[in-house]
């Protein structure tokens, strides 16, 4: 494609639809940012630009409060004894599977894992032994499956696999099954833990010391209020130097890290909005309470919530045999939902979803979850 003015014309400033909608994403709902976070987004977006400041470790920068963050707020926010930031969850995970495993080696994950951990456990080289779940509808992950399948790996191997995870909670259903459990029968086996919560830092209290996790992994850009890509990651002191150790020709960058991470608007976007994510964590019950409110009211409508009941957390996943029903009728066809609802001024459900679909109540307000609910009641009436 030659580089002209006219084909230049189509990229520039393009404007984000739909803004302002009441938004039920959950990829989205635990990322908007705070207003500080905003006016961090501007001051600091240009390339590189904390490294003005470096000393040569990202996380030694002492203006901005970098290093006060990484090494005092968040190991104490997260309960991990050391921690840094990351470009992703994804990141973090591939950093431990590296740093703890070799080559050939097996892990341990439970099979509602998000792809990027397979990947992960992939691009390490690594072969993995998943827990079922217990399968529709309830998707539940039993503790002492863990021991099933590490006494599995032992049994194919002569050893345990090196390292288990478990994804707290499940993109897919929201289910939080109990972590403690899960850690301690891994300890039995002297199997470390990492506990993926990419949807629960930042949303929800979570402490790695107290559940028994050996490394946490977070994401800012889902749960954290933050500006994309970006990640935590916590490691306990018994692995610090593994994961974190350094370059034997660069002697302050840290190889899994490859010398520094978020280098800019996605970390000062984390920091900005790092004081309101501490509050509202605290909150925590009241979001736990609106997302049963919510759960009750579409299923009055005729849709089911499939995962844990009563529900434990924001992120949900609904079959709505009425709305596919309608769907096969609709002008639109499988669009029709995607539409009314934007129409509404409500975004989160991907386009063509009607047989089931998934949401988060997240940050929403139970006003502006008493808006989509009316908006699914009035939806279902039109087509009736």
């Amino acid at each position: 494609m030659a580089l002209d003015e006219s084909s230049l014309q189509k990229f520039g400033y393009m404007e984000r639809e739909p803004l302002n909608a009441i938004n039920i994403d959950p990829l989205q709902t635990g990322g908007i940012l705070t207003d500080e976070a905003r006016q961090a987004l501007v001051q600091w977006g240009d390339g590189y630009s904390v490294c003005d400041f470096c000393p040569g470790t990202l996380d030694q920068i002492k203006k901005p409060k970098i290093k006060d963050f990484v090494h005092e707020a968040l190991p104490e926010f997260i309960g991990a004894d050391e921690v840094r930031v990351t470009n992703g969850a994804r990141e973090s995970k591939f950093a431990v599977m590296h740093s703890v495993a070799n080559e050939g080696d097996w892990i341990v994950l439970d099979n509602l894992a998000h792809y990027s951990s397979h990947v992960a456990a992939q691009r390490a080289r690594l072969n993995t032994e998943t827990v079922s779940s217990t399968g529709h509808p309830d998707y539940w992950i039993d503790p002492e499956g863990y021991a099933t399948a590490i006494e599995n790996v032992i049994d194919e191997n002569g050893k345990p696999p090196s390292m288990a995870l478990l994804t707290y909670p499940d993109g897919n259903y929201g289910n939080l099954p109990d972590a403690k459990k899960v850690a301690s029968i891994c300890h039995e086996y002297d199997v470390p833990l990492l506990l993926n919560c990419a949807y629960s830092i930042g949303r929800m209290p979570v402490d790695a010391n107290d559940i028994g996790a050996d490394f946490i992994v977070g994401s800012g850009h889902k749960s954290m209020a933050s500006s994309g890509p970006i990640g935590v990651l916590g490691v306990s002191e018994e692995y610090s130097d593994i994961v974190f150790r350094k370059s034997p020709t660069h002697k302050k960058k840290e190889i899994e890290l490859l010398g520094c991470t978020a280098r800019g608007a996605t970390l000062m976007t984390m920091i900005a909005s790092f004081p309101n994510v501490v509050k509202r964590t605290r909150e925590w019950d009241r979001e736990v309470e609106n997302a049963r409110w919510f759960s009750e009211k579409l299923e009055n409508l005729g849709m089911t919530q499939v995962g844990d009941k009563p529900h434990n957390h924001d992120l949900m996943f609904f079959e709505a045999p009425n709305i596919y029903e309608i769907s096969q009728k609709a002008k639109s066809g499988r669009y029709f939902l995607y539409k009314e609802l934007k129409s509404r001024n409500i975004h989160g459900i991907k386009a063509g979803l009607t047989k089931f679909f998934k949401l988060s109540t997240f940050g929403a307000g139970r006003e502006n979850l008493s808006t989509v609910v009316d908006a699914f009641d009035e939806i279902i009436k039109k087509y009736e």
